[in-house]
């Protein structure tokens, strides 16, 4: 199973033994690309700390103050992007509060934000992207132990990642269906329509302007729009890749239902030459195999929602346990932490929380 892989190698063990009288041996792995943090034109960095030395806390404690966040993100976002249709120039400087306090939020409690980031309205979409996009980025950046300013650099990449889409036409843009070839072919060429638009803004960093113009490329060179492959395509434009299609993929958009996290985790695995795969591992950590929200069964034949991470153990999460597969009822709630070893319970497996009739599950970890 892909998911199974997926919690292997991001488990942190090291090698494993394969009977191959058993089953078939995995493939040889490519060379793993080098991760050097790239240089950084932002020469009066502050120091390589957490944002004012924050004090962690859990996603309950968080998510309040996450929410908060979102909506002034947005209305910042709305903001930049609305001057940007209108043909004004990118102001960079008004963009940095708003990676600040995504990245604030993000080290009291690195998964409240993206939780809530994920549930974004379809009407919402796009503004909201490109802040899911910042937040994911500042949390992938930190697990490959970029210094906090490659971070900030990293979270305003993110956020401008899709200035493009402001050059696209909206009958386009908000089209509720399928597009057409002719349709597409204007839609890829946001990259660098967002490109430019950046360099007329002037002082916008070097590695913020590669994220916008390859955030499409693939590593076996069948993206957009310079079909790059490898380490042709930078360090940062491979982390906003896999941030890119994680957010799309888990959003409602007008014209598809989200998929839930976990099972998108699963997906993206199976997706032979879209990724980095080091850098793929590095975003399944950085969101956690069983992302807030995630419904799984236990061994004990109980039903529960992931609702926090435990650190560095990423196959036990926190759960709010709340119904019986065996009784097919509903049980009094209970908080389990996986990490604390509870008797043998242990996760089973995901569910699909249609097949189960839940449709109001993010009630129970918001």
């Amino acid at each position: 199973e892909a998911s199974d892989l997926l919690a292997l190698r991001a488990s942190g063990v090291q090698a494993v033994w394969i009977d191959t009288d058993k089953g078939l041996d995995t493939a040889i792995d490519e060379p793993v690309q080098s991760l050097a943090q790239p240089a950084s034109p932002v020469a009066d960095a502050p120091p390589d700390v957490l944002p004012q030395r924050v004090s962690p806390c859990s996603a309950r404690d968080e998510l309040q103050r996450a929410s908060r966040t979102l909506d002034r993100s947005k209305q910042a976002v709305a903001l930049v992007f609305n001057e940007a249709r209108l043909g004004n120039a990118v102001d960079m400087h008004s963009c940095l509060p708003v990676v600040e306090e995504i990245s604030e939020s993000l080290a009291r409690n690195s998964s409240a934000l993206i939780g809530l980031a994920r549930l974004k309205t379809k009407d919402e979409y796009s503004y909201m992207h490109s802040v899911s996009v910042c937040a994911l980025m500042v949390a992938l950046a930190r697990q490959l132990g970029l210094n906090e300013t490659l971070t900030r650099e990293a979270g305003l990449a993110g956020l401008l990642h899709d200035i493009g889409k402001m050059a696209m036409p909206l009958d386009v843009l908000n089209k509720p269906g399928k597009l057409t070839d002719l349709e597409f072919e204007i839609m890829r060429a946001h990259p660098e329509r967002g490109h430019a638009m950046l360099c007329n803004g002037g002082a916008i960093p070097e590695a913020v302007l590669d994220v916008c113009l390859h955030h499409h490329e693939r590593v076996d060179g069948s993206g957009y729009p310079h079909r790059l492959k490898g380490d042709e395509i930078s360090l940062f434009a491979r982390m906003g890749t896999v941030c890119d299609v994680y957010d799309a993929i888990t959003s409602n958009r007008p014209y598809k239902q989200a998929w839930d996290a976990a099972g998108s985790l699963a997906q993206m695995a199976q997706w032979t030459g879209h990724f980095d795969t080091t850098i793929f591992h590095a975003f399944v950590k950085s969101v956690g195999i069983y992302p807030l929200g995630t419904l799984v069964k236990l061994a004990s034949g109980r039903l529960g929602v992931v609702i926090d991470q435990s650190p560095g153990k990423l196959t036990e999460p926190v759960l709010r346990l709340f119904f019986s597969t065996r009784t097919k009822m509903a049980i009094p709630q209970q908080v389990l932490d996986l990490s604390q070893k509870p008797g043998d319970d242990r996760i089973l497996s995901r569910e699909d929380p249609a097949s189960w009739g839940f449709p109001y599950l993010d009630d129970l970890w918001r």
